[in-house]
């Protein structure tokens, strides 16, 4: 057992409150054992149920990929280009309401919010089962990004608020993971429900949505059930008097992410003007943005017509769903290398930089294979795009939240980043257009200077990165020098 320490904090003093911000004066008296056990307990409870949820909005989210390989342009009446619309439309729900999304979040806390979220977005999936013709494709499209928009930067803040900065790097690439394994599942998934057309007289596509989104629907009750709200409330929303936690491990729990940052005990109940100054006049914020902004338009894109650019090269329909999981899979022990590098070294940028450049070499490889007549090679770029595709995005939202100042900034930073992907997914959905395939060379060649503008942001952000810490040693320097100075002067 490690030697206990005891050490007050009184975390708002010389501090004038308003009356929505919470006062904490909290006493440090916990062993290392002690931390790490109720460190275990919160890891079990949060982050598989966070990571179940991403797992479920991309299984939704990805299925319409699946399902244009089962002829649904052709069974409700669409072309490519209005399935890209639709597709628009999508990101162009999340996009409008993201913020609000959050800001109701910010007021009612994760565990109401998230779980209502499921429902609604599950629900919705399963009805794009009985979709037919322009408008409702359009209308589907639409409502799933409104009821999905807040989600992923609501799962970011509630992991915000409940680790340390340093432990909430790792814990968003373990987030992600729900959404990379989500892409791979969907795929494989989708080839086994596939070949249930005309299973009671219905196509292959009404089976994918139907199950998926019922399942989805079912993952928001055990929401209800487990996920908690805050240290505030820390209770689920259908189990208000359960508490899953001991005063003294809520003590730990929360003391320590106080330490690590005070301005989390003064967090008001409602994101207020001065926060959103904050947040958007921060160019450094603006460049994470950017970076996002140019990497999800192209990944986007390509996810969503890998299994048909995989058909293209000669194989079966359904087979091709199975077969563009392949990149996907090998996705996750990658990025889970760079993230625990990244972790483990604090190479923030340097990972962000690396993950990008290997996603536009995919491009490239993509580009120059158009050209090639054999197949697996053509195969083999498909499956680097995808493995290196998805993941510098998590890493870039963990180098984001550490650039953050304060809780607010930060809910609002991830929100904002969140809407740079699904503003990405808008211009991202007409990469890929019907007047350039099978082969997509156009399509390409955009992706490669779109993600080139991405790469290079990149670089000029980690060299500011560089250039800070150079001034903070050099301050630091300075203020010893002058204390010694100062020293000698005496004696």
């Amino acid at each position: 057992m490690s030697d206990l320490k005891t050490t007050n904090y009184d975390v708002n003093a010389n501090t004038s409150l308003s009356e929505d911000e919470i006062a904490l004066n909290l006493e440090v008296d916990w062993s290392v054992d002690e931390e790490k056990k109720a460190k275990r307990k919160l890891d079990f409870m949060i982050m598989p149920i966070l990571t179940l949820g991403f797992f479920c909005l991309q299984l939704d989210r990805g299925n319409m990929a699946n399902a244009i390989t089962d002829n649904f342009m052709e069974d409700i009446g669409i072309d490519q280009d209005q399935f890209n619309v639709g597709q628009q439309m999508l990101s162009l729900g999340i996009v409008l309401t993201e913020i609000p999304a959050n800001m109701i979040l910010y007021r009612v806390g994760p565990g109401k919010w998230l779980t209502l979220q499921l429902f609604l977005f599950g629900t919705v999936s399963t009805f794009q089962a009985f979709q037919h013709g322009y408008g409702a494709f359009i209308a589907t499209r639409f409502l799933l990004g409104i009821t999905e928009s807040g989600f992923i930067p609501g799962g970011l803040w509630t992991l915000s608020t409940w680790y340390t900065r340093d432990e909430t790097a790792k814990r968003v690439m373990i987030f992600y993971f729900g959404n990379q394994i989500g892409q791979a599942s969907a795929k494989l998934l989708a080839f086994g429900i596939l070949h249930m057309r005309g299973v009671g007289g219905q196509s292959g596509w009404f089976w994918l949505f139907a199950l998926m989104g019922s399942f989805t629907v079912l993952c928001g009750i055990l929401y209800g059930f487990i996920l908690l709200d805050s240290f505030k409330n820390p209770h689920s929303t259908f189990l208000p008097k359960v508490s899953w936690f001991t005063e003294r491990e809520l003590h730990i729990l929360q003391t320590r992410v106080l330490i690590d940052d005070p301005r989390k005990g003064q967090k008001k109940n409602k994101i207020g003007a001065d926060a959103f100054k904050r947040a958007f006049t921060n160019w450094r914020i603006w460049v994470h943005f950017l970076i996002t902004l140019s990497n999800n338009g192209p990944q986007r894109a390509f996810d969503t017509y890998a299994p048909s650019i995989v058909t293209s090269f000669g194989f079966g329909s359904l087979v091709s769903n199975a077969m563009a999981a392949v990149g996907l899979f090998l996705q996750v022990p990658v990025s889970f290398t760079f993230s625990w590098v990244s972790d483990r070294y604090n190479r923030r940028g340097e990972t962000v930089i690396l993950g990008f450049f290997c996603h536009l070499v995919g491009y490239i490889f993509n580009r120059t294979f158009t050209d090639v007549p054999l197949r697996g090679v053509r195969y083999f770029g498909v499956v680097w795009t995808q493995t290196f595709g998805t993941f510098s995005h998590p890493l870039n939202i963990a180098w984001l939240s550490l650039t953050c100042d304060d809780s607010e900034q930060r809910a609002l930073a991830m929100a904002g980043v969140i809407m740079g992907a699904n503003i990405a997914g808008i211009y991202g959905a007409q990469i890929f257009r019907a007047d350039d395939k099978p082969l997509y060379r156009r399509g390409f060649s955009v992706a490669l200077a779109v993600l080139s503008v991405g790469l290079v942001l990149a670089a000029v952000r980690y060299v500011d990165t560089l250039l800070h810490r150079r001034r903070k040693v050099e301050g630091v320097e300075s203020e010893e020098s002058q204390r010694d100075e100062a020293s000698k002067t005496v004696a």
